[in-house]
């Protein structure tokens, strides 16, 4: 755990700390190297995959911001976005993507993102997105239009998906990859009772009849990876 203290004024405050969650060595090299030179006070830490995310989070304290690709081990669409924003509430996240579409930036913003930040940015405009986001403000890139409204259908699922647990988000995603109650009650650590009332309150809060219909709102926005964290219910 990260304990080394600034002080500042007489006041004692922990450095920023920022999390950068991408499997790309080379690009996450590079951007924590570029971080430290902008932040020099910055505590930064890297992670290849949802499952090293889970594990710095449960091990640092007062995280400032994570970086998220939406494309990396454990992580599938936007399926990271919502269990982190579910998990994690008070820890904003930004999105570092390679893609530039419009409709996934939308989207990714109306999952609870705070920034959509695309990799080919230069480093200069990479770290003014990031400081928006430390100083309490959202950013998009100015120059790429968000502003085409999905159908009320879409509109209406990306609300009802954003009400979900953590755990409630993890159950979708095994569900989607085909898993029987049994088998995610053994990965989850609970009871079969317990993935049963689980599996019932997505489908009241997705509005849908049954697991198929969930597994295919799940579809539409590639909720399908697996992540892991606490065992709490």
């Amino acid at each position: 755990m990260f304990v080394s203290r600034l002080i500042l004024g007489g006041d004692v405050r922990l450095p920023t700390t920022i999390i950068i969650a991408d499997d790309h060595p080379l690009f996450r090299g590079a951007l924590h190297q570029a971080l430290s030179s902008l932040m020099p006070t910055a505590h930064i830490v890297e992670s290849n995959g949802m499952d090293e995310l889970s594990k710095t989070l449960a091990e640092e304290r007062d995280v400032d911001l994570i970086l998220l690709d939406l494309a990396m081990p454990g992580v599938q669409g936007f399926s990271g976005l919502m269990y982190l924003r579910a998990q994690y509430p008070g820890v904003p996240v930004a999105i570092v993507s390679a893609t530039e579409d419009g409709v996934i930036i939308r989207r990714a913003m109306d999952f609870g993102a705070s920034a959509f930040i695309p990799k080919s940015l230069d480093i200069e405009t990479i770290g003014n997105a990031i400081k928006a986001v430390l100083a309490g403000d959202s950013w998009v890139p100015p120059d790429i239009d968000i502003s085409a409204t999905e159908d009320k259908e879409t509109a209406n699922l990306v609300r009802r998906l954003s009400t979900l647990t953590p755990q409630q988000v993890r159950v979708l995603m095994m569900l989607s990859e085909g898993l029987l109650n049994k088998q995610i009650a053994y990965e989850l650590s609970v009871s079969e009772a317990t993935v049963k009332a689980h599996v019932s309150a997505i489908l009241d809060k997705l509005g849908v009849d049954s697991r198929t219909q969930a597994v295919i709102v799940a579809s539409k926005f590639a909720i399908g990876s697996r992540q892991t964290s606490s065992n709490t219910d």
